[in-house]
């Protein structure tokens, strides 16, 4: 927005530091703002006010969470809740308080793959990019949101960054690696890779 939160300020004030802003520095921070805003998305996170209900925390979450008892039957194998509905609404929140075009750098669910005869049928990986795709197409052509790309993470696997394990599978495309780096490192094309291929060509209007 071209300026410091007041709530900042009002902190920063308590806490006696002051900001030493030199002639020209609010217009230039007021005239130079960002032209658009990213963001990651894999799943949403559910709060209540009910103490109880903390008993049934999410599991698997990087940022602790409670259980959300609509995304029952749709947890990844890390226990993520997966919610393609979250990410509609993230974007029309983040839309509503910026007004400025949206970029989703980081969209995807890590799942545990099988290589079988060269081939890995990831139909878990599919149905969680075509849902999240489907949602975001209604956040821009019902809700009116500007979204100006999405990627999903990633193209090819590799080592988790939040569980250091190789076997959380992300990618397109498998690389022939296990948790303790042994492996022929070949790579192979799993079916979202060639779902995925015609998803990029269609500009997203084939998702089956």
């Amino acid at each position: 927005r071209g300026y410091y939160p007041i709530y900042k300020l009002k902190e920063l004030e308590h806490k006696k530091i002051i900001i030493p802003f030199k002639n020209d520095d609010k217009k230039i921070l007021r005239e130079n703002t960002v032209d658009f805003i990213s963001f990651s998305y894999y799943s949403s996170h559910l709060t209540c006010a009910d103490p109880n209900a903390y008993a049934e925390k999410g599991e698997g979450n990087m940022f602790p969470t409670l259980r959300n008892p609509y995304l029952k039957e749709k947890e990844s194998a890390w226990k993520w809740q997966t919610d393609g509905l979250g990410l509609r609404s993230t974007l029309n929140a983040f839309y509503d308080r910026y007004q400025k075009p949206l970029f989703i750098a980081e969209n995807g669910v890590g799942g545990i793959d099988e290589l079988e005869n060269g081939e890995i049928h990831d139909e878990y990986h599919i149905r969680y990019i075509k849902e999240h795709l489907l949602n975001l197409k209604d956040a821009i052509v019902l809700d009116g949101v500007e979204v100006m790309g999405y990627t999903s993470w990633g193209c090819i696997d590799l080592v988790s960054a939040s569980t250091g394990q190789m076997k959380k599978r992300y990618g397109f495309i498998y690389v022939d690696a296990n948790d303790q780096g042994e492996g022929t490192f070949k790579r192979y094309k799993k079916d979202s890779f060639y779902w995925y291929k015609k998803v990029i060509t269609s500009n997203g209007e084939d998702l089956d």
